[in-house]
């Protein structure tokens, strides 16, 4: 209940008084309490709505992406001054070393204007939000005062006691995730996953619901801080493109981007469809337009290998990633990477539409490898990852929180259903989610806001 709402429960104290007249009985009823000022309930509701308009969430992060950006430039500055300095040979790249250094601080000082304009911006809309919320909060104490039933104080108790309910589901002890042996990975047992640590729109907006981004799990020497980006710019299904940055400043501010396309035009052969790829080795897998198969792009080469999974596998949401809410259209491949390559995630009919695991050897062209059949239902999962050889499951529970909630081990065959780690949502949904074994985070792409998470071992 809405305390504006609450506050038209209201006891009205009347008085009474009755006089005869003729053979009819008239009764005056008179409210000794002064009337509800309903015009500055009105102001108040009018105020809040205007205060959420101007502070909108693209707002509130952009400062961190500003902030974020020029970190990773100056970050590069520093790398360039030492390369450079290893590369002067007796000054012989004097003035073009001297002429880079100073597009690259040109660069920054663009970044520090944009950032102290931002944040002037920011210090007069804060001053002014201070004072509209000091003026909504008087208003509010004179109107409670009209809340004879103290209905506003039953609703803050009531969520006082949900709040504290919840805290005891989560402190409940949970049976521990399966412990992942010393001689695959040595990282322990998942305990928790922090974040975001990066959150940010890309260049699109929030025109494309759909993509995927990450880091190359196994880049080619000199290409480690490449990050890649594909948005399904077609009906959020299809993709023909891969966009490449330099640096993840780089890609968050939309400077510099390389395009590798795949084909012409889309949807035709060999487009990617759905949300779910990765890039391994200079290559990107990825379901294939219209078929049962693992696709297989080299960046370099541009040339086009498949593998194809079970004829019996589910394509075009036959086995999609779903929950109550909706349904994760054309998801029914996932790929996912781990310490040890590249896996493909699906469904099939003989397995009754649970899940089934395949390791791609990343060979050309591809092949399938060993394969592990689980009895976890694809629909009832929103994503999967890979953690040295553990398939990872998650489900939504609400728009705030993502569950992960069960693993299966490769090595074992050990399945479970009894985990508990949440993962903080930003947006709604998550339409893809791949772990990147060098930094040991999560890359997540989330109704068009690209994000990272860290993953916590014991």
């Amino acid at each position: 209940m809405s305390q504006s709402n609450a506050f038209i429960l209201i006891i009205i104290h009347l008085s009474f008084s009755q006089s005869a007249r003729g053979k009819e009985c008239v009764c005056d009823l008179k409210n000794v309490d002064p009337p509800f000022p309903k015009n500055e309930l009105t102001e108040v509701e009018t105020t809040a709505l205007q205060c959420i308009k101007t502070i909108t969430l693209e707002k509130m992060t952009e400062l961190d992406r500003l902030v974020l950006g020029l970190q990773q430039r100056i970050k590069q500055l520093d790398d360039t001054v030492i390369m450079l300095e290893k590369e002067d040979n007796r000054n012989i790249y004097g003035a073009v070393s001297l002429r880079i250094i100073e597009l690259e601080i040109s660069e920054i000082q663009d970044l520090v204007d944009k950032l102290n304009r931002i944040t002037k911006n920011y210090q007069h809309l804060s001053v002014q939000t201070a004072d509209q919320l000091s003026a909504m909060k008087d208003s509010m104490v004179k109107l409670e005062k009209f809340d004879k039933m103290q209905t506003i104080k039953k609703y803050r108790e009531i969520q006082i006691k949900k709040k504290l309910e919840e805290c005891k589901k989560e402190l409940k002890a949970t049976a521990p995730p399966p412990t992942v042996s010393s001689d695959r990975c040595g990282l322990g047992r998942l305990v928790s996953v922090a974040g975001p640590r990066t959150y940010s729109l890309t260049v699109y907006s929030t025109s494309y619901p759909y993509g995927a981004w990450g880091r190359d799990a196994k880049p080619a020497p000199g290409e480690e801080k490449k990050y890649w980006l594909v948005v399904l710019s077609s009906s959020n299904v299809y993709g023909h493109f891969i966009r490449q940055y330099n640096t993840l400043s780089t890609l968050i501010l939309g400077i510099g981007p390389k395009d590798t396309y795949i084909s012409s035009s889309n949807p035709t052969t060999n487009t990617i469809q759905g949300p779910n790829m990765v890039m391994y080795g200079n290559t990107l897998y990825y379901n294939c337009y219209n078929t049962y198969s693992v696709c297989q792009f080299n960046m370099t080469t541009r040339a086009v290998s498949t593998v194809a999974l079970p004829n019996d596998a589910g394509y075009n949401n036959k086995f999609p990633f779903a929950h109550l809410g909706t349904t994760y259209i054309y998801t029914d491949m996932d790929f996912a990477t781990d310490e040890s390559g590249v896996y493909v995630i699906y469904a099939s009919t003989s397995n009754f539409g649970n899940i089934i695991i395949s390791k791609v050897e990343t060979s050309d062209p591809p092949a399938l490898n060993q394969t592990w059949s689980t009895s976890l239902h694809k629909k009832t999962v929103t994503n999967t990852f890979m953690v040295c050889g553990v398939l990872y499951a998650t489900r939504y529970l609400d728009k705030e929180r993502e569950e992960i909630f069960y693993t299966y081990d490769t090595k074992t065959n050990e399945e479970r259903y009894d985990l508990r780690i949440h993962i903080k949502k930003m947006q709604t949904n998550i339409e893809f989610l791949n772990y990147d074994p060098r930094d040991h985070l999560l890359y997540v792409y989330s109704d068009a806001y690209i994000l990272t998470y860290e993953l916590i071992f014991q």
